[in-house]
């Protein structure tokens, strides 16, 4: 049964919670194992693929998640329930991950894009499901517990490709992360238990009502005081993020100086920081407040930046391991307090099509934040020092926007 306190404030039960939390590290084996680390090799050296078949089929599919994302969250709002849609996308994504290097390269690629479809929406819902399973005075530490559970999911997917990929190959590798993320998802579909909702009345918005729900969801932002703005904010802490997160491989190798092993080890501390930095700026979200504590990360992040140019400027090698430190961190903090001060701009009736434009602002950073790498460094000549200056210019920018965006909660009344 639901409970309530004596008051009439939500309860949520710890198995929810703990399901929920779960569900991140889940959702991270494929954006780690299959995003980030094995297919890229397995389409490019395994069958011989070219960069921009990735490259299109990933553009492809973020546009598909900006059009749906908005919808889907309205979905969920107009009925009353979230899981059910959690179930669908989680299944969609599990499927077509465990169909991936089966055949050739064209059906792999549409799988690919599908699991990614799959994987962003069912990440737009699982978001917006942050207030059944905490509290407002707990809302930070679970938001952050989950981010640094979340970076287990990546240990987890590297162990199953290092175990899988020399006995069995990618196609094994591929259905394990499949089997990752449906067993620590399975939880959340049974466990999480909702609050009450209202279903609205009228029709839910069909599929093709999908643009125009993206458009009318953007207005109805306009109308909520620092929704736009926060978005925005959020967009361009993420550009720098993404595209750091992307390219500090090459960075450590190619203008650091630093060897594979130490490359490794640098990704591996950056993991624990960013895990510990979720955990502690979770803390200090239910005490400060979410603004303060991704301030404190937008400064953290940009500690980092600048321990990774004055390494590369001096040649001072040991100073580059701070971007481990303050980058990691502010990062994990960064995403342990974002959601939260979403939770807090929003109206409960709008949370679902609210978290929509979140993840979209999210996919834009994806796809713009290389682009922008690319142009400094590779267009205009200026180098990869150039381009990690530049993007700190992209987290002042963001620190500017967000300055006069209050954490305050809003009281709007549900119509």
């Amino acid at each position: 049964m639901r409970e309530t306190d004596p008051e009439g404030d939500w309860k949520p039960r710890r198995a929810s919670v703990a399901a929920w939390v779960l569900y991140d590290l889940a959702n991270t084996t494929f954006a780690l194992g299959v995003g980030s680390r094995y297919f890229g090799l397995w389409l490019i050296e395994e069958r011989g693929g070219a960069d921009w078949q990735l490259s299109v089929t990933t553009m492809i599919a973020m546009l598909v998640v900006i059009i749906l994302s908005p919808w889907i969250g309205a979905l969920t709002d107009h009925i009353g329930r979230r899981v059910p849609y959690l179930v669908v996308s989680t299944l969609i994504c599990v499927g077509a991950t465990a169909l991936l290097a089966t055949w050739g390269i064209l059906p792999s690629l549409v799988f690919y894009a599908i699991g990614t479809v799959g994987f962003h929406t069912g990440a737009v819902v699982y978001d917006a499901l942050l207030p059944d399973v905490s509290t407002p005075a707990t809302r930070g530490r679970i938001s952050g517990l989950g981010v640094a559970i979340g970076y287990a999911g990546s240990a987890l997917a590297l162990g199953i490709g290092a175990y899988l990929l020399p006995r069995a190959g990618y196609a094994a590798v591929f259905r394990g992360l499949a089997v990752a993320f449906l067993v620590f998802a399975v939880p959340a579909f049974v466990w999480i238990v909702e609050r009450p909702r209202p279903r609205r009345t009228g029709r839910a918005p069909g599929l093709l009502a999908a643009p125009a729900t993206m458009i009318d969801a953007w207005r109805q932002a306009s109308q909520h005081r620092g929704v736009v703005r926060f978005l925005v904010g959020r967009f361009l802490y993420t550009d720098a993020i993404n595209t750091v997160f992307l390219f500090n491989a090459v960075y450590a190798k190619l203008e650091l100086g630093f060897t594979n092993a130490q490359t490794d080890r640098l990704a591996i501390l950056g993991i624990l920081c960013a895990g510990l930095g979720a955990v502690l700026a979770g803390r200090a979200v239910d005490r400060l407040g979410p603004r303060r504590v991704l301030n404190a990360a937008l400064y953290s992040q940009l500690v980092g930046l600048a321990a990774a140019i004055t390494a590369a400027l001096t040649g001072v090698q040991a100073v580059g391991w701070l971007v481990a430190v303050g980058g990691g961190a502010g990062i994990g903090a960064a995403w342990a307090s974002d959601r939260v001060f979403m939770t807090r701009l929003t109206p409960e009736h709008l949370l679902g099509e609210f978290f929509g434009l979140y993840a979209i602002v999210g996919r834009f950073a994806t796809v713009l934040g290389p682009l922008t790498w690319a142009l400094v460094a590779d267009t205009l000549g200026l180098g990869r020092t150039a381009a990690l200056a530049f993007l700190g210019l992209f987290i002042v920018g963001a620190r500017f926007v967000l300055q006069t965006v209050s954490d305050t909660p809003r009281t709007e009344v549900t119509a």
